[in-house]
Parts: C-alpha cells; sequence; structure tokens
C-alpha cells in the first residue's frame, strides 16, 4: 500500500498541438499541506483540472489510494473525496448563500423535494463552524470577493473531502480571516485531510505547508520539504533567474496636482474622503478588504458615482457619471477583479484590448480590423502577454496573463491617470515584478497612478505615499518615509476619526 493518498505519474497534457504539461509527476501523502508553486502559465491550474476531472490527461497514470483511476468528469472526482477551489470564483450570483453551499446536493424530503429547513440548518452549522458571519439567504451577487470565497471554501469543505485543493485562497481576504483559514487548514491536517495549496505569497507558503512542489514551462522542476528551501530558491527553480528587486521603484520628483478630491461620498459605501495624487506620483491606497477603497476608485471613474463631494482634474472641476466621460478625460482603471469586469472571457484577446478604443479604428461607421489587429498585437507584445494569438480566447490565459491583457487594455488608451486595484492579486513573482517595473516606468514618464493593494510589501515598496481607509472613512495619510507595517495596520484597524498627514 502507498503511504501516499494521490499520486501523479508522466502527466502529458495539450491543447490545440500545445503541449501546457510534459512528463510531470506530483506525489501527495495524508494529512499534509503541500505547496503547487510555478509562474502563471507553469501548469498548476491544468494539473489541478486534471486531478479534478475537468480535463483528462493525454498520457500518464493517476492512482488514488493506491489504486489507479480515471475521472471522467469532476463530479467522479468530487465522489472519490477530491474537492478545489479555483482562483476564480463560480458562485452562482441569484442563488442565495446556502444555496451555492449545497448546489446539485441539496437535501430532499421523502418525497424528493429540496428539505430548505435541513438546508439552511446544515449552511448555518458549516459556516459557524468555520467561523463565518453571513446571511444565509443573502444573494451570492450581493457578497464581497472575500466572502464569495469563504463560501466557495465552505462549499468545498461540506463534502467532507479527503483531498482539498486551494488555489490561490487568500488573494482577496483580510488578515484576520487569513489566520481562520490557516487554522482550519491545520486543523483539517490534523484530521489526516490531505491539502494542495496553491499561492504565490511565498510567506504563505513557509507559514503553512510541510512541501513543496515547483514546475516550470509544465515540467516538473523539483519537490522540497518546505523548510529547507530558500526563498531565493523558490524563485529561481520557478522563473529559471533569480530576482534581484520585486519592487523597482524609482525616485521621481512628483509635479503638480492633475487630481483633487474633496469630501467625496457615496452612501453606504464611503464618507469625506479627499486626497490629492500628483503628476508622476505612485499614491498607494491600503485599508483592510471592504474598507472602501474599491467603492472611492469606482467612483471616480463613474462606475458608480458619487452622491457627494467634488473632483476636479488638472485643476478643472469635473462631474464623473459614466467610464466614458472618465476616459475622455484621461482615466483609465484596472479593476479588482477582472474575470467580471476587467475581461470579457468568451472573446479573443483582440476585442479585449481594443473595446475602449474602437472609435478610434473606425471610419464612417465601419471598423478597421486591420489596424484594430495592428495596434492590439503590439500592445499585447509590449506587454509580454503570452498566448498563441490574438485569436485565443482571454479564458483560456493564465492569471497573469490575462492581468496583462486588462493593462494592455487601459494603457492603449494613452491614460494620464491610471488606477490599479489589486494589480498584482494571483500573479506570480516574476510577473509582479513586471508590473512594479512597468508602473515605476510609467510614473518616470509622468503618469499619475492610484494603487489600491492589500499586500503591505507592495504598498510600501511602490507608493510614494500612502493613504489608509477603515469603514469607509480615511484614516490616515503617510509620507513614504514613515510608511511603515506597525502604522498601516494600526491606522487600518483603529477606531474611525479623521486622519492627519505624517
Amino acid at each position: 500500500m502507498s503511504e501516499n493518498i494521490l499520486e501523479l505519474k508522466g502527466i502529458r497534457k495539450s491543447f490545440a498541438g500545445v503541449e501546457v504539461l510534459h512528463d510531470v509527476s506530483f506525489e501527495l501523502r495524508p494529512g499534509e499541506v503541500h505547496a503547487l508553486l510555478g509562474e502563471n502559465g507553469a501548469g498548476k491550474s491544468t494539473l489541478v483540472k486534471i486531478i479534478t476531472g475537468v480535463h483528462q490527461p493525454d498520457a500518464g497514470e493517476i492512482w488514488l489510494n493506491g489504486e489507479p483511476v480515471h475521472f471522467n468528469d469532476a463530479r467522479e472526482s468530487r465522489q472519490a473525496g477530491i474537492a478545489a477551489i479555483y482562483q476564480e470564483l463560480s458562485l452562482f450570483p441569484d442563488l442565495d448563500v446556502a444555496e451555492n453551499i449545497f448546489v446539485g446536493r441539496q437535501p430532499l424530503t421523502t418525497g424528493r423535494r429540496v428539505d430548505w429547513r435541513k438546508l439552511y440548518a446544515e449552511a448555518g452549522k458549516l459556516l459557524e463552524s468555520l467561523g463565518v458571519k453571513l446571511d444565509l439567504k443573502q444573494k451570492a451577487r450581493a457578497l464581497s470577493i472575500a466572502q464569495q470565497q469563504m463560501v466557495e471554501i465552505a462549499r468545498a469543505f461540506s463534502i467532507n473531502a479527503r483531498i482539498l485543493i486551494m488555489d490561490e485562497p487568500t488573494s482577496s481576504l483580510t488578515l484576520h480571516e487569513v489566520d481562520d483559514l490557516f487554522r482550519l487548514v491545520r486543523r483539517l491536517r490534523q484530521e489526516g485531510t490531505a491539502v494542495i495549496f496553491i499561492s504565490h505569497r511565498l510567506e504563505e507558503l513557509y507559514a503553512l505547508a510541510d512541501r513543496v512542489t515547483i514546475l516550470r514551462d509544465g515540467t516538473y522542476v523539483g519537490t522540497r520539504p518546505m523548510q529547507e528551501v530558500t526563498r531565493d530558491e523558490l524563485i529561481r527553480m520557478m522563473v529559471g533567474r533569480t530576482i534581484h528587486n520585486l519592487f523597482p521603484k524609482q525616485d521621481v520628483q512628483p509635479g503638480e496636482v492633475v487630481l483633487k478630491v474633496e469630501h467625496l461620498s457615496r452612501a453606504g459605501s464611503f464618507h469625506d474622503v479627499s486626497f490629492e495624487l500628483r503628476r508622476g506620483e505612485i499614491l498607494g491606497m491600503a485599508g483592510l478588504v471592504g474598507a472602501g477603497r474599491t467603492n472611492v476608485a469606482r467612483a471616480i471613474f463613474g462606475v458608480e458615482p458619487a452622491t457627494g463631494g467634488r473632483i476636479e482634474v488638472e485643476g478643472r472641476e469635473v462631474r464623473i457619471t459614466s467610464p466614458l466621460q472618465a476616459i475622455r478625460l484621461g482615466l483609465a482603471y484596472v479593476p479588482e477583479d477582472r474575470q467580471l469586469h476587467g475581461l470579457i472571457p468568451t472573446m479573443p484577446l483582440t476585442p479585449n484590448i481594443s473595446l475602449p478604443m474602437l472609435p478610434a479604428y473606425a471610419q464612417r461607421g465601419w471598423l478597421r480590423d486591420t489596424l484594430e489587429r495592428k495596434s492590439t498585437f503590439n500592445a499585447a507584445r509590449q506587454m509580454e502577454v503570452r498566448a498563441n494569438n490574438i485569436w485565443q480566447l482571454a479564458r483560456e490565459l493564465s492569471g497573469g496573463n490575462q492581468q496583462k491583457v486588462v493593462l494592455a487594455k487601459w494603457l492603449s488608451t494613452n491614460p494620464r491617470i491610471l488606477i490599479l486595484d489589486e494589480p498584482t492579486r494571483g500573479i506570480d513573482v516574476g510577473t509582479k515584478a513586471a508590473v512594479h517595473g512597468l508602473m515605476s516606468k510609467l510614473a518616470a514618464e509622468g503618469l499619475s497612478i492610484l494603487m489600491i493593494s492589500s499586500e503591505l510589501p507592495e504598498i510600501l515598496g511602490m507608493s510614494d505615499r500612502v493613504l489608509v481607509m477603515r469603514e469607509g472613512y480615511v484614516t490616515a495619510e503617510f509620507s513614504r518615509a514613515k510608511a511603515t507595517q506597525e502604522n498601516i495596520i494600526s491606522a487600518a484597524t483603529q477606531d474611525i476619526k479623521a486622519g492627519t498627514p505624517q
């Protein structure tokens, strides 16, 4: 009998003639947290989908509990005790919390009807055991990303899985929620559940994982005990090179004020927000998930217009009521949820990049597709998007390459003010360094950047100044010299009061 609960041997997988997994092997032991690490496009998600039956391997074997298995679909994998929480959430927006937890597995009465009383009772017990407080009858579309993530986790726990796969489960969670999640994972490990944990946050892996397996370009690189490999070694194994500077921030002397927000408010979202953004400056906006940062960004860009206060762009007061108006004023917005708000996943790269600029590619009402293709190809190449061609569907790209497509789209509008909401969420360390380098370069060229991030190292490493929000209010402002992890966390968790520049 094998000591491994799961073994993958010599797995190969190709799509449209392009091999994405080449002779990959992987072993998982009962009661261990095994990190799966690699750059975006390394093959991690494809390997997970093979384990969960979404894809079938072209070659190789899968062994479960010492026996060879073949999963024809995800249902067979779930029946075998394998559950997965994917990076991109998959809740049904018009079903409530309890329905999403038990979707497809609702408890039934003797008359084969849904036993609603039992469904809500079991959902409530499950969330209580997880330490999660949610309205069981609230629709999923009304939940924050962090709340949706917790529903996904509850759904996975509800099948009593012996193997739990977590793909970037902490990317949208607060520090407290991450602590709760880690507590749950450790409890599951003690009970014998095996966990495959995928994260680009290396500090999380050192806090949680027992072993780590690294993939690069669809090829198995190696497996090491987590505590016996250094951070630099992990990065070198992942990207094939050493990354010397993850935060290549150039020193830039900020210019004149290009965006001024005074007493901006939106009922139920944020209140009395004021700040200035200067030319060539990167202004970081920190705070816990749900602090109101995204709502402020969406108000400035006209997605959810402010109900009070004023906005000035380059010294002129404006009232922004739509994204089209914001674009015409020189603003661009890279949203937090690239799948829902940043991309059209079922369309190719070309229309995804060209969408904000269609009038520039039209003549007398007709689209000049040759010009559109040329421009989008150049934009994708400048962002180093890894794709088969510009007609590949956006949903087929890795998370990091999808983010590059969103950046290419908005940079093609030649903005003067760029709002970045979680610009490196769910992307690998190599792509993070590239995005940070691009941000620094753009700021040095005079672009003004408002950067929202839940990653304190990113806020500290890339910001010229830092605003901190809590529960819809700005609680503090720090210069780069005064911005420390302790100061920011204190301001993000303190009682609500007006912050003063420091």
